[in-house]
């Protein structure tokens, strides 16, 4: 079991726009079945979690699309609609919610959706183990960093997948 966050981001390095979108990113062509994409990640994944503005982009943007068959905990303190999916609403702190995100997965890995706060924090306890990147060919010039504090990595593996540079890095202990 490893705990990876898994995104995307602009090359110069933000998850979202000033605005929270990530428009610039779901019109950009990847093949489902290339490397290091989507649906084969998400096979291993046994748990994962988001921030609250992550989850409330969901809401917002595909409300009826939630595809995730894995537990999901969203981390917040606001107040949220209850969902018919597993979802949990927490304000946990990281560790205690690593371990229970890692006893939900049955020794499958963890994702971390971001934002890239929240992927720092887990990165701050000793608790991430990866990061893969699928860079989209785009600026930004602002927004959500893809991570907002420094967390030294090596790089693991690259590929191209239709419009996406792919970067899978291992965390540096």
């Amino acid at each position: 079991m490893v705990t990876q966050y898994y995104t995307g981001s602009s090359i110069d390095g933000f998850i979202a726009d000033p605005e929270h979108s990530l428009s610039w990113l779901v019109t950009r062509d990847i093949d489902p079945d290339g490397p290091q994409a989507y649906d084969a990640f998400i096979a291993e994944v046994g748990a994962m979690c988001m921030g609250a503005n992550t989850y409330q982009w969901l809401l917002d943007n595909a409300p009826d699309d939630w595809s995730y068959q894995v537990p999901c905990w969203v981390v917040t303190h606001r107040t949220f609609p209850e969902s018919e999916h597993d979802i949990r609403f927490t304000s946990m702190g990281v560790p205690e919610l690593h371990a229970a995100m890692s006893e939900a997965a049955g020794g499958r890995n963890l994702w971390i959706i971001g934002g890239g706060d929240l992927v720092g924090q887990f990165h701050d306890h000793g608790l991430l183990d990866e990061v893969w990147v699928q860079y989209a060919p785009v600026t930004l010039g602002g927004g959500a960093p893809l991570l907002p504090r420094r967390i030294e990595l090596e790089l693991v593996e690259t590929d191209r997948n239709r419009d996406f540079v792919c970067a899978r890095y291992r965390v540096a202990r």
